[in-house]
């Protein structure tokens, strides 16, 4: 049977659709045991139709919701529909699959209403430790995926009748903090499970067919919106270009490049001329690649298209085989989810630099400008904080850049120093804004953080992953660049040295670390002096 489903009872069905997504979030924000997730919000939703396109998502984290257009369909190439069956609840991470890096762990629920598989509810997680050599996952010489920690392929770990308790127990011998994942995994097995109730609910209300028929239709309008949103670009072919600091392996800065060309309703990114796949942990997937391309194109040209499988439909993704953006599935990742692909949107943006010059900010904190530390409280319990720190905002042709925020494709929030000092052997002395961190210009880039965590613990690992320490936010047109990232260790001994933006340490009692996260770049030329006091004397006279 056909369905034909007006505009009005579209729009409802969509905002349903959304909403069960974003209760996936809520759920996990609410039950999860780590403040990685309850507190920073280091996790995404989306739910998908029968075939696994994208049909809603959260308010989430851009990189990871992009990933997971790609997840449920790559997961079905290895697990076929006739395999599922309702109440599965299947756990996998494999970069290859769809994915990003280990510690992203996504829950899959098949949907099924009417005994026919209606959709899928999808939770990525960021586990706090998916095992490996050091605590946290994040391994900074890491030369091979192995080395990176537990690797889950598609695992069906909970089915109708409850837990598989040997499945779920193979995967918690293997992380440190075990009661902590297990609450984590069940917190997203309880998220799914409240848009599987949603989705029925939907059902029940519309019919199983007119919600069929929405999905159809909100995939096909988002490809005309899409497709209309390139066509106001003029036909060309664009270049960007931006670099890691470092292949974090002992290599120098790595390239990466994009040839944009339009033509018409279509776009095509071709990201071959990027270098060779590093050594270290910051390579990364095609799947991240068509995710931060995706990005660009949303925020630039069509910030109200709904996501869905039909945006992409307009779209091709080029990645050289062996690259950094396609190094294939036994390279080192964990970096590049959140470092390469923040190079990759910065180089799209800058690709499109000449089209929407009033719409282009200078560079900001495209970097996760993460430490993570690992160790025992007093009462024995192992212990992970993984913290990401914000930066200055690039200014714009109209304002100043905003202080210490997330830009771009990361959205996480910090973990407040209450929490931390409660939750974990540290204490933080100072908290406040990096005084003239921001570039220069007619509107001045925003300050970066200033930070200093003691350590309480006899033995602390300390991990360090972020970008901006060599090569800074860049300013544009004529504005300077703002101050880069840069992390020091004070140890209690008197010894002091600068953290590398990708390293493995120990630290003792007393130690401490000081973050200096990066300015934003400036927009402008900066006014020159007589102006500024020019300037300074008229709003002396005003007041």
């Amino acid at each position: 049977m056909t369905f034909r489903i007006d505009p009005v009872t579209l729009e409802v069905i969509r905002n349903a659709l959304t909403a069960a997504a974003e209760e996936i979030s809520l759920v996990v924000m609410r039950s999860a045991r780590s403040p990685l997730l309850r507190e920073a919000g280091d996790h995404s939703s989306v739910i998908t139709d029968a075939d696994g396109f994208l049909i809603s998502q959260g308010r989430d984290v851009p990189m990871h919701m992009g990933v997971m257009s790609f997840t449920v369909r790559e997961f079905l190439r290895l697990v076929p529909k006739a395999q599922l069956a309702p109440g599965d609840v299947w756990f996998l991470n494999l970069p290859e699959v769809g994915g990003n890096h280990l510690p992203d762990v996504k829950a899959i629920r098949p949907v099924f209403i009417e005994g026919e598989l209606a959709a899928f509810a999808v939770s990525l997680a960021h586990w706090a430790d998916v095992g490996g050599a050091v605590p946290g996952s994040y391994v900074a010489n890491a030369t091979d995926a192995w080395q990176e920690g537990l690797r889950i392929p598609p695992l069906r770990v909970f089915t109708a009748d409850g837990a598989d308790t040997e499945k779920l127990g193979i995967i918690l011998a293997n992380v440190r903090g075990a009661a902590e994942r297990k609450g984590d995994i069940l917190a997203q097995v309880a998220a799914t499970r409240a848009a599987e109730l949603r989705l029925h609910q939907i059902a029940a209300q519309h019919g199983a067919g007119l919600l069929q028929a929405a999905m159809a239709a909100i995939h096909d309008r988002a490809e005309a919106q899409m497709r209309a949103a390139i066509i106001s670009i003029p036909d060309g072919e664009y270049e960007g270009e931006d670099w890691l600091d470092d292949d974090a392996g002992g290599g120098g800065p790595v390239a990466i490049r994009v040839r944009v060309r339009i033509a018409g309703d279509t776009a095509s990114f071709d990201f071959s001329g990027c270098d060779k796949a590093a050594r270290g942990p910051v390579n990364t997937t095609p799947f991240i690649t068509a995710a931060s391309a995706f990005y660009v194109m949303k925020a630039l040209f069509g910030p109200e298209i709904q996501p869905s499988g039909g945006c992409y439909r307009p779209f091709d993704i080029i990645t050289r085989p062996g690259s950094i953006l396609d190094p294939g599935p036994e390279k080192p990742v964990v970096g590049g989810n959140h470092e390469t692909s923040q190079r990759i949107a910065d180089a799209v943006f800058r690709a499109f630099a000449s089209v929407v010059p009033d719409g282009i900010t200078a560079g900001g904190p495209t970097t996760s400008g993460l430490l993570l530390f690992g160790g025992r409280r007093a009462d024995g319990i192992w212990t992970t904080l993984y913290e990401t720190h914000g930066g200055g905002e690039g200014a714009r042709v109209d304002r100043d850049g905003a202080p210490v925020i997330r830009v771009h494709m990361s959205n996480v929030m910090n973990t407040p120093a209450e929490v931390i000092e409660a939750e974990y052997p540290l204490r933080i002395e100072t908290q406040a804004l990096r005084k003239g961190s921001g570039g220069a210009g007619r509107h001045r880039g925003g300050e970066g953080l200033h930070r200093v965590y003691h350590i309480l613990c006899d033995d602390m690992s300390v991990t360090s992953m972020f970008e901006r320490r060599v090569i800074p936010p860049y300013g544009l047109a004529g504005g300077e660049p703002g101050a880069r990232f840069h992390v020091e260790v004070r140890q209690a001994d008197g010894k002091e040295y600068e953290l590398p933006g990708k390293a493995n340490i120990r630290l003792g009692p007393g130690d401490r670390v000081i973050v200096n996260s990066c300015g934003g770049g400036g927009y402008g030329p900066p006014a020159k002096a007589q102006d500024t006091n020019s300037n300074a004397d008229q709003r002396s006279e005003l007041a």
